[in-house]
């Protein structure tokens, strides 16, 4: 059978194109690989289907390229993946466009968003066919072999004579070692290593792609939906089979590659197997991570040093114990200090922090030691971003409870906590001591760090202009409205803060104005595309 995959990205939090090429001749562009799709695509090719794929961050693949292949493909099911609540209104239209061009598609949701929200996204969406629930590898040859009547696929969510069928969930499967390798090959585009959350700030020009060794994490954060997708459980992938994968992608002419698993300092024995097998194996393929501050694998960085791990990054928070535990992280600070600290010693070149601000009964007390805490500990980078509660999380339902969310009005919407909690500091006020921290910390790490600071703008001089990386070092301390348009736009890419409240806004709009967002959106990209263009001819 043939297979349309579509990966549905945010326009609002693409990086900026490099427009470059690679030497293999296709086009560069910043930001994560659809590895979602990748998965699916090389799933279905070894079942002997048909598969194309399509990536939204292709500029050179616009929702009418992508309709206009769908019309010439003709394939028997168009699967549309997206992971978040402000992808969704974006999956939502481009549905309905491929509806009315082509009346007999059968089209498929699938991702994180669709799976935790099926029944009431196929109400909403009746152009769309199936919901897909879960790990979506075997979910869809089930489906292709039963696109007429899926009433035995465990997963998918439908409609029959009018009404929406939820099937049973499927079991969650911890064979992982049984799928194919991603296909990162069928599509034309390869992908620059830049900061987390799509920063526009290069680290290397390697080719470079994501790997996935685990899913899921059983820890209960109270803004995270993580472990509601994966029923509070872990599962992983043989040290032999992430092995295997990291030969091929080196083979491949691979450089860099990130693991995008939701926790990868979980198991001790298996995270010291897999250091040992990229020794062994002569692999030199630079790599990154995540995981908590309270990991006992903490005596095996020295290790993940060695074996090329160059970037890991812990969830941080808060300086605040008191919203370590209003958010049930279930982490200490001393903890945090401890794995900062040990990470820097063992020769670990990039250690990122993720905060939030703008937390449930945060004071101002609490949000400036946050920036405080932030400047004690040898962090390369880091980022605060405002909380924001989706649904499915255990934050959702504490706010339904409280009367502040209508679970059946704003199911799809992605709020800002400080505009619906009266507990929570007022905008204004987390912006001014955001602005001030943010000024306070980096004067800190130029002064008492700079060895460290010159370090990393080293390593971003390598691969970007020099103006990007002053106007980055800069940016906290000049006023809103400095710099031209350019900087501007660079600006909005830069900061999460207003990234967010751009996609809190577009889950709540219209359709209309949604399409008309969009619109605006191809413009301000082929605008600054034109621009690049002159700029690399002068």
């Amino acid at each position: 059978m043939r297979v349309c995959l579509v990966h549905v990205r945010d326009p609002q939090f693409y990086a900026i194109p490099s427009q470059a090429r690679g030497k293999n001749g296709r086009l560069q562009v910043m930001g994560f690989p659809p590895i979602g799709i990748m998965s699916l695509s090389s799933v279905l090719k070894r079942a002997g289907h048909e598969v194309w794929m399509f990536d939204q961050a292709n500029p050179e693949t616009p929702n009418e390229t992508i309709i206009s292949e769908i019309l010439r493909i003709q394939p028997d099911l168009v699967g549309l993946s997206f992971l978040s609540t402000t992808s969704y209104p974006y999956a939502k239209i481009l549905a309905r466009d491929i509806r009315a061009a082509k009346a007999d598609a059968k089209i498929a949701f699938g991702g994180v968003f669709a799976s935790l929200n099926a029944p009431l996204v196929k109400l909403q969406v009746p152009e769309v066919d199936f919901v897909c629930r879960g790990d979506g590898e075997q979910l869809i040859l089930d489906l292709l072999e039963n696109l007429d009547d899926p009433s035995s696929v465990a997963g998918v969510t439908w409609e029959k004579d009018g009404k929406v069928v939820h099937n049973p969930n499927r079991m969650l499967d911890r064979n992982l070692d049984q799928w194919p390798f991603p296909d990162r090959e069928s599509l034309p585009l390869d992908f620059i290593e830049s900061m987390p959350l799509d920063v526009p700030c290069v680290l290397s020009h390697e080719r470079f792609t994501t790997m996935q060794t685990s899913r899921g994490c059983p820890w209960p954060c109270v803004f995270c939906d993580i472990p509601v997708f994966n029923e509070g459980k872990w599962r992983s992938r043989s040290p032999a089979h992430v092995i295997a994968e990291m030969k091929e992608l080196q083979e491949q002419g691979y450089g860099a590659v990130y693991f995008v698993d939701d926790h990868f300092l979980l198991q001790p024995k298996r995270i010291e197997a897999i250091c040992k097998g990229i020794e062994d194996e002569g692999i030199d393929i630079q790599w990154g991570c995540e995981g908590r501050v309270d990991s006992v694998c903490m005596d095996l960085f020295p290790a993940m040093a060695k074996a090329h791990c160059r970037t890991l990054m812990f969830g941080v928070e808060s300086g605040s114990q008191k919203m370590l535990d209003r958010l049930k992280k279930e982490q200490a600070l001393d903890e945090v200090r401890t794995a900062v600290s040990n990470a820097k010693r063992s020769g670990i070149e990039i250690v990122h922090g993720f905060f939030v601000v703008g937390l449930p009964d945060e004071t101002e007390e609490d949000l400036r030691q946050t920036f405080e805490f932030a400047s004690e500990l040898p962090l390369d980078t880091f980022a605060f971003n405002r909380l924001c509660v989706y649904r499915g999380t255990p934050l959702w339902h504490e706010y339904v409870q409280r009367g502040l969310v209508d679970d059946a009005r704003d199911w799809f919407k992605y709020f800002k906590c400080s505009e619906i909690d009266p507990t929570i500091l007022p905008g204004e006020t987390i912006h001014r001591i955001r602005s001030e921290g943010m000024r306070k910390l980096l004067a800190y790490k130029l002064f008492w760090y700079p060895r460290q600071t010159l370090t990393l703008v080293r390593r971003f001089l390598r691969y970007m202009p020099l103006s990007d990386v002053v106007y980055l070092i800069v940016k906290p301390f000049l006023g809103q409205k400095l710099g031209p348009t350019k900087n501007e736009t660079l600006s909005r890419a830069l900061e999460h803060e207003d990234a967010k409240s751009i996609a809190a806004g577009l889950t709540q709009m219209s359709d209309e104005a949604l399409e008309q967002s969009i619109a605006n959106a191809r413009a301000e990209r082929l605008r600054l595309q034109s621009e690049a263009e002159r700029d690399r001819a002068a």
